[in-house]
């Protein structure tokens, strides 16, 4: 059994035009001053890692590696969430998520896509570069909108959707079994991917693909009244990422799962800082170490109330924390009592 690597932080909720977040060695050396060990980084416009030289440049690859070493750091994994979202967009969001893609492709849907895709694509030889060996997506969406049965939906709308998300990712999947790397989806409110029916659903269409695999983030299931536990049972020899995110959800007569269309201050449902929210992680890290998960303990900071930067200071140590050592050896192995096959029959009565 392997010990759970960490503790890493994404870097998305941080890159910024202020120090020490505008540059690579800055937010490295902020990163590894509050205790983290690895860094999940974004990638594409306005972020550190440009994939088109990611996927073709050993020397870039190798630079960015040696920038973080610098720091006792590595890379966890690399991040096409905003990219992923655009390989699956219904026209309702067309015009919200121009802002994922470069001005170019804005009000062009089919070329948005097409770079959504090649960008994905390229993330699977990037991080095969990087000697990864997972990465962190989203699926998009085609069926969000009909989320809620009314009006009763059309025989056939979810199961077309699904099956176009699946031609979709099929050759994006085949890339990353190319290069060595798993595909993991974060399963997300607002992807066609959000639990784990949805999850299966697209597993079918994508025929079990080996590389179509998970990232695990509690606090979406939180607001979601979905048990994080039982889903770890479920999907652990899928599950290669983690986030770290916690949540809370105290529903009232007034607003509940859905929210009322309320500010985040004003939702039942709420992300928190770590330790701050409602999520079980002593049970979650005894459950991923049980299972043997591979990967990185990630934070992923969002917090209705708290400054980032308390955050993130606070997230290093709870993280820390909470991983367990796995043991090499049984507790009770001190009371072996050195039986052999013809002992055991003995003890047996046979």
């Amino acid at each position: 059994m392997k010990t759970i690597k960490g503790p890493g932080i994404f870097l998305a909720q941080f890159v910024g035009p202020n120090p020490p977040f505008d540059r690579l060695d800055t937010i490295a050396k902020w990163a590894a001053d509050l205790g983290y060990k690895g860094l999940q980084l974004p990638t594409g416009p306005g972020s550190f890692v440009d994939l088109e030289q990611a996927a073709e440049s050993q020397a870039y690859c190798d630079d960015i590696a040696g920038t973080l070493a610098q720091y006792g750091l590595s890379v966890t994994e690399l991040s096409t969430h905003l990219q992923g979202q655009l390989v699956a967009v219904h026209p309702a969001y067309d015009a919200l998520f121009d802002g994922f893609a470069p001005p170019e492709v804005h009000g062009k849907p089919a070329e948005r896509q097409a770079w959504a895709v090649r960008q994905v694509t390229l993330a699977a030889k990037a991080s095969q570069r990087m000697g990864l060996t997972a990465h962190a997506t989203f699926s998009g969406a085609l069926a969000w909108p009909y989320v809620y049965p009314w009006p009763q939906r059309p025989a056939g709308l979810v199961e077309e959707a699904f099956a176009e998300l699946g031609r979709r990712w099929t050759p994006i999947l085949d890339a990353f079994e190319d290069a060595g790397v798993d595909c993991c989806y974060e399963i997300h409110p607002g992807e066609d991917l959000h639990d784990g029916a949805t999850y299966e659903r697209f597993l079918d269409e994508v025929r079990g693909h080996a590389r179509a695999c998970l990232l695990y983030d509690p606090s979406h299931f939180v607001l979601q009244q979905l048990d994080y536990l039982d889903y770890i049972d479920r999907y652990h020899e899928r599950i290669r990422a983690f986030h770290v995110k916690d949540a809370e959800f105290r529903p009232s007569g007034r607003s509940g799962v859905y929210g009322g269309y309320q500010g985040w201050v004003e939702r039942p449902g709420r992300f928190r800082s770590l330790g701050d929210g409602q999520v079980d992680f002593g049970a979650i890290f005894s459950k991923m170490a049980a299972y043997d998960y591979p990967g990185w303990a990630v934070l992923e900071w969002e917090c209705a109330l708290k400054h980032p930067e308390d955050g993130a200071r606070e997230g290093a140590p709870f993280i820390r924390d909470h991983i367990i050592r796995v043991t090499d050896h049984a507790f009770d192995d001190f009371a072996k009592s050195g039986a052999d096959a013809t002992a055991n029959r003995k003890l047996l009565g046979l």
